[in-house]
């Protein structure tokens, strides 16, 4: 049964249903109201955990789209990836970089 709701759960994730979009994108509200950040801010700090964690290159788009509607310049998204480097480390950021460039163009 449990198979069956993540290979429901996946497919409509991988067609980007509208209605579960909606559901991800209304716990990513809930989730900045919670953090006590302002929404250009939460969505900077996000794209440095997807640096931290070697993120796929979907998570980054999504992210940074949602940072650019926050109102975080280029230069704030680029300026993410210099801030985290001594933290997350050289390789991470090097991996993440045309990720981030690849959202920044699209």
């Amino acid at each position: 049964m449990a198979i069956d709701r993540s290979e429901e759960f996946l497919s409509r994730l991988a067609d980007n249903d509208p209605g579960l979009m909606e559901r991800i994108v209304g716990r990513q509200v809930e989730n900045i109201e919670e953090s006590g950040l302002d929404p250009r801010t939460h969505a900077l700090v996000r794209i440095a955990s997807l640096v931290a964690v070697g993120a796929p290159a979907a998570s980054f788009a999504w992210q940074v789209a949602l940072a650019r509607e926050a109102g975080a310049s280029d230069d704030e998204i680029a300026g993410v990836l210099v801030a985290v480097s001594p933290t997350a480390g050289l390789p991470r950021v090097v991996a993440a970089a045309p990720h981030v460039a690849a959202a920044l163009t699209a």
